[in-house]
């Protein structure tokens, strides 16, 4: 009766305690949650004036050093962001998650590309599209084409001399790399450079495929919530889809250099978040694959824990078909030449003898000639234990553990390879994969600043000692749990042990 005659009620009718008496549990909780979320909105705006000032400081030619800077700083912040939002109500946490990587894209969007000149390629191939033209047919410096250049691919009042810019063998300056080259680009890639240029506005250059980029990056995270929330826990779904949302290689590679990998991204997530391995998720996973070959890696785990030769052959056959169709009108037109340089590509990418070499990790313990083969090994054990021991409800983790096991191997120098691996990490929850990642960024933007360290053996080698330490960490508390369990089990239930009521058993 005191407490009903002391208590006052809020202007909205909720009882609030009288004063001097302490706060009931709900507003202690109300008021951890607000904290929680102003610091995680604080930590997205810092991270989003970052990714903006990285952007406009320079490229990674006429200034690494800062660019270096900006990018340890935004994964520094993002790592902050991403443990604050773990303990964010769901609901509030997908609201920062969406608008955190709506900002996060918007702020890569305030300069050109700043450390990859694939864009001017992209840009190049869809204009050769809308002539008509196949873009396997010809490279951008053959003269068939001289009718479609342009003073911003093919700045004739300049001295060829910057970033991004190439002067040819007959003195043709060019900003496309590898200009004497036809594209190595799959047909649905090409189909996205040609759908872009159709939209674009006249004279709008580079803008266009940025904004293409950020909305397959917002896309990405759509659809990781989708898949997460599907699962049934919607309370850690936010914080693992912010692992992509946030993560800077996002803004950097999916947004500012508008690489293509990030429609193969999307392609995959949504294939093997697809509730059944069936045509469906081989289709999609066949249109990733036709983006760029990476997403094949991701089959295995596709698979996972299957053994109907039925269904195998659904995923498998429709995966196939999928790439055989959308390569048939480019075969049409080009023949043979369908494949562009891109096995000159993967012969160049051997790598030339330098500072980056292929399998650096290999190479620490075996000779040059068997490193390759040990990889092919490693990585044929590692697909095979996938598909054998895979868990069919989780897909992803499959496809995590053979992708990131081979950009271990592999150790490429082009930190946009792993965007692959930051989306498998949001589905799958292991951060530490992340680290790939980081190790590839690192290499691209410091291995010049860096020449007489072995830079690449350290950087992967380091993402692969967190890789194997996470996992013990993680098997460990598995493995008292199953003691737990078998201490505390029955003891007619116990392996190799008889209940004292077995007949069998004397008394």
């Amino acid at each position: 009766m005191t407490d009903a005659l002391t208590s006052r009620r809020s202007p909205s009718g909720r009882a609030e305690p009288p004063p001097g008496h302490p706060a009931t549990p709900m507003s202690r909780t109300t008021g951890r949650a607000r904290a929680r979320i102003a610091v995680t909105v604080v930590l997205l705006a810092s991270l989003t004036a970052v990714v903006a000032d990285t952007v406009r400081a320079g490229d990674n030619q006429s200034n690494p050093g800062r660019v270096l800077a900006g990018y340890a700083i935004a994964w520094a912040l993002f790592a902050a962001a991403a443990w604050a939002v773990r303990k964010v109500p769901a609901r509030a946490a997908s609201v920062l998650v969406l608008a955190g990587a709506a900002a996060i894209a918007v702020a890569a969007l305030v300069a050109p590309p700043r450390t990859s000149d694939d864009m001017f390629r992209y840009a190049w191939d869809g204009r050769v599209q809308a002539a008509g033209i196949s873009p396997y047919a010809h490279p951008p410096a053959a003269p068939q084409l001289a009718d479609l250049r342009d003073n911003w691919l093919f700045p004739t009042h300049s001295s060829c001399k910057g970033w991004g810019l190439h002067r040819t063998n007959s003195g043709l300056c060019v900003r496309i790399n590898r200009p004497t080259v036809p594209t190595i680009y799959p047909p649905v890639a090409e189909g996205w450079f040609l759908t872009v240029h159709a939209l674009s506005p006249p004279g709008s250059r580079h803008k266009p495929l940025q904004i293409g980029g950020a909305a397959l990056a917002f896309g990405t995270t759509l659809a990781l919530l989708t898949v997460l929330r599907r699962r049934g826990d919607r309370q850690r779904a936010p914080a693992r889809a912010a692992l992509w949302a946030w993560c800077p290689a996002v803004p950097f590679e999916a947004v500012n250099n508008a690489h293509i990998d990030t429609l193969g991204v999307l392609l995959t997530v949504l294939a093997l978040g697809t509730a059944t391995a069936g045509t469906r998720r081989g289709a999609l996973l066949g249109a990733a694959i036709a983006v760029k070959a990476l997403p094949v890696l991701a089959l295995p785990g596709a698979l996972s824990g299957q053994r109907s030769p039925a269904r195998i052959l659904r995923v498998a056959s429709a995966a196939v078909a999928a790439v055989a169709l959308v390569y048939l009108p480019y075969v049409v037109a080009s023949g043979a030449g369908v494949l562009g340089y891109l096995p000159g590509y993967l012969q160049e990418e051997g790598y030339e003898t330098g500072d980056v070499r292929r399998f650096a990790l290999l190479r620490l313990l075996l000779p040059d000639d068997a490193a390759g083969v040990a990889a092919i090994v490693l990585l044929a054990l590692t697909a095979l234990y996938v598909w054998l021991r895979g868990d069919p409800t989780r897909p992803w983790h499959g496809a995590l553990l053979l992708t990131g096991t081979a950009l271990l191997l592999i150790s490429p120098n082009y930190p946009w390879y792993s965007l692959l691996v930051v989306a498998l990490v949001a589905l799958d929850g292991r951060w530490e994969w992340l680290t790939v990642t980081l190790a590839g960024t690192v290499l691209y933007l410091a291995n010049s600043l860096l020449p007489d360290f072995p830079l690449q053996a350290w950087a992967y080698g380091t993402a692969a000692a967190v890789v194997a330490l996470a996992a013990c960490l993680r098997a460990a508390p598995a493995q008292r749990l199953l003691k737990r369990r078998h201490r505390s089990a029955p003891a007619a239930v116990r392996p190799g042990r008889r209940a004292a009521t077995d007949p069998a058993v004397p008394k």
